[in-house]
């Protein structure tokens, strides 16, 4: 059960978009906001406090914060990791999908292959057959 203090809690933690509630809890606060309009009202602040927040710029550290926390980590014996890049790991990808498109189509082209093949083949050994017995081409093609 909701009661105003929970919700108020889950409000201040979570912020005022009830999607972002643990589930268990979304529909007891829907509940309660549907019966009190107390409840309403810690809700709209949660959600203008969500939209202040929004609009506030993103802080950037100096170049003299980010050295200092490097060279601590270096002496601390922890390696910075390499840049990833970005096109790098697009490209191994791009090319893994080239590579799986093109072994597709041998795949294809050998099934194709292999029928037409498969029926050339039966054909000769009727034919073949058909001679060691004696009887003439004509007669087995119709």
């Amino acid at each position: 059960m909701m009661t105003l203090d929970r919700l108020t809690v889950l409000a201040e933690a979570w912020g005022g978009d009830l999607r972002r509630w643990p589930v268990a809890d979304q529909v007891a606060a829907e509940r309660l906001l549907a019966v009190d309009p107390a409840a309403r009202a810690v809700l709209d602040a949660a959600t203008a406090f969500d939209a202040l927040l929004s609009t506030s710029p993103q802080p950037r550290p100096s170049a003299a914060l980010r050295d200092r926390v490097v060279a601590e980590a270096a002496r601390a014996g922890l390696k910075p990791r390499p840049a990833r890049r970005f096109w790098l790991d697009r490209l191994v990808l791009a090319s893994g999908a080239g590579w799986a498109a093109a072994a597709c189509a041998g795949v294809i082209a050998g099934l194709s292959l292999t029928t037409y093949m498969t029926a050339d083949i039966q054909a000769d050994a009727v034919l073949y057959q058909a001679t060691l017995i004696g009887i003439d081409d004509t007669e087995v093609l119709g």
